[in-house]
């Protein structure tokens, strides 16, 4: 059980010297046992003292990593509940399962179509992260056989699913170098899984059919030297996995109970490719570190990434585009000027329809801190000063002739304003984007 802020306290020199950044020791104690404060910001700490204390400084979840080079990927170290207290940190990793049954023709077909799992949304890339080889087969050399080939035909991190002890230690031999994660480990092959892990200094996962199980299972393999642990709740639906999985989240963060802090890998189930993709995106809001779907279909994996990107973005800190002048096609000196914020999903949203259009235009986007349209015309973000102060500092001038701009309609009452501030003619677009291919092709003079 972690330490209370009284119990850290009575180990604390006690000198109150204000070098911590705290007034008093006893306050930096309280600051320690709320996760608030580093053990290593007091300057007179024991040895003694910092043994003792490194449980109650430890991040209520652990940070996990697996994969090597570019394919490395962590989660874990999570410290909210919700998302509004503050930010989830490691997004979730979206894996695709590979069975140790196909071979040939097949098993290049499906390494090609889980490495295309890649996308572009609003600026950023966006795709599977992990692959997943799960020994059917019941067959070591075979899943040794498939484990190679997908490290070979794969810059994804790898995960390794076998109950085999025979298996994992040859495929987790093998593979080493690439640091996979291994799953499983169980109450009755925990030791002797932890030492395969050890060995080969990779992460295990530990599998469990109640709450109470992993943290059993856990605290054998940490027995057994593996300090980076991954947890399997093998709920036997989707209602209980969920239910488990949030309980497990606030044992950890609210009571930190240490045998269940650590990120947890959840599977999608079977079924449909659209039922996967529905169970995988409840699993990512629920809170797991590691989601596993047997689909390959583009249009099922795509609404996880969206939904893990949407989950995982800083809501204190709007996705944002840099301000500049954006050229869409191939614009001159004739060709439409408009401007739109910074806040992303507002310019690729202009961007996407402008480009629909088919007429060439320059894009000015104007710094409004990440905010939409309406957003910082109420906030006063978005006004004539920072208008003309854009088009100033991007040299509009240059770029075209005509001396007209095109604004959103949304803020039309700003035309007059923008006209004095900047002696260009102002001309209102449509209020919704969607219009703007048409006010292009037809309006646009």
């Amino acid at each position: 059980m972690a330490l209370t802020g009284l119990d850290i306290f009575k180990l604390l020199p006690k000198t109150n010297c204000k070098k911590c950044g705290v007034p008093t020791c006893l306050a930096f104690a309280m600051q320690l046992a709320q996760k608030r404060a580093k053990l290593e910001d007091c300057p007179y700490v024991s040895d003694e003292a910092k043994a003792k204390l490194a449980a109650a400084a430890a991040p209520p979840m652990r940070k996990v990593a697996f994969g090597s080079g570019d394919a490395r990927v962590q989660v874990g170290q999570e410290t909210v509940m919700f998302r509004h207290e503050e930010k989830f940190h490691n997004p979730t990793v979206v894996a695709v399962s590979v069975s140790d049954k196909l071979s040939g023709q097949q098993l290049n077909e499906r390494i090609e179509r889980i490495n295309a799992l890649q996308f572009e949304r609003v600026g950023t890339r966006i795709g599977v992260k992990a692959a997943v080889v799960i020994n059917e087969s019941g067959r070591a050399d075979d899943f040794v056989r498939v484990c190679e080939a997908v490290s070979k035909g794969s810059s994804l991190a790898l995960i390794l699913v076998t109950q085999s002890l025979e298996a994992m230690r040859a495929a987790a031999t093998k593979l080493a170098p690439a640091k996979p994660l291994l799953a499983a480990a169980t109450r009755g092959t925990a030791e002797a899984m932890a030492k395969i892990a050890r060995d080969a200094g990779c992460p295990l996962a530990a599998k469990g059919e109640s709450v109470e199980e992993l943290a059993e299972v856990s605290e054998k393999i940490k027995a057994g030297g593996v300090e980076d642990i991954v947890l399997w709740l093998d709920a036997p639906s989707l209602r209980e996995q969920l239910y488990g999985l949030s309980r497990m989240r606030a044992l950890a963060l609210k009571r930190l109970f240490r045998p269940i802090g650590y990120p947890v890998i959840a599977f999608g189930g079977g079924g449909t490719a659209d039922r996967q993709s529905a169970a995988a995106i409840a699993l990512a809001c629920k809170y797991a570190g590691i989601v596993v779907v047997d689909t390959i279909e583009p249009w099922a994996i795509l609404p996880v990434l969206t939904a893990v990107m949407n989950i995982y973005s800083d809501p204190q800190k709007p996705v944002q585009v840099e301000p500049k002048v954006y050229a869409i096609g191939e614009p001159g000196v004739d060709s439409p000027l408009m401007f739109t914020t910074n806040f992303s999903l507002t310019y690729y949203t202009v961007e996407s329809d402008v480009e629909a259009s088919r007429v060439s235009s320059y894009i000015l986007v104007v710094d409004t801190e990440g905010t939409s349209v309406l957003t910082a015309y109420s906030g006063d973000k978005l006004n004539e000063k920072s208008v003309a102060e854009a088009m100033a500092k991007h040299s509009v001038d240059k770029l075209v002739r005509h001396r007209k701009i095109i604004i959103p309609g949304y803020v039309a009452v700003l035309s007059g304003k923008i006209e004095e501030a900047t002696g260009w003619e102002v001309l209102v677009g449509p209020r919704e984007c969607s219009m703007l291919p048409k006010y292009l092709r037809e309006t646009w003079v």
